[in-house]
């Protein structure tokens, strides 16, 4: 299946309270909110995050404005003033999770193609 970066259809902003963290993600088009539903989970971002983020991580919907925003819990080493990580604020978060790899059907990726998506290259490698 392939695979696309998550920037390719979405775009998002970020912040942090302590040792939370918070992501918003929002599709760039209406027809792309259910990729990122079925892809961008707290169990994937969970994942993708590893032992990064050492608490749960809760997904709010706004469908209405076709986004989600996620809280990422213990998820900055304790926050700004107790952190000893090189960014201990929630900001760039957001744009890792932008670099997280989704899945598409060969469907969902002709589509995107078809409708003038320009997919940023990235060194495809086995799941």
């Amino acid at each position: 299946m392939p695979r696309i970066y998550l920037y390719d259809i979405a775009h998002g902003r970020s912040g942090d309270k302590g040792d939370t963290s918070n992501v918003c993600v929002f599709a760039r088009k209406r027809e792309y909110y259910e990729i990122i539903k079925r892809e961008v989970t707290p169990e994937n971002l969970k994942e993708y995050f590893g032992d990064m983020v050492k608490g749960d991580i809760i997904r709010y919907e706004v469908e209405s404005l076709g986004g989600m925003n996620f809280v990422m819990h213990h998820a900055l080493g304790g926050g700004a003033t107790m952190s000893l990580r090189l960014d201990s604020l929630g900001k760039s978060m957001g744009s890792a999770v932008m670099r997280m790899k989704v899945h598409v059907s060969d469907e969902e990726l002709q589509s995107l193609l078809d409708s003038g998506v320009k997919l940023m290259p990235f060194e495809q490698t086995a799941d």
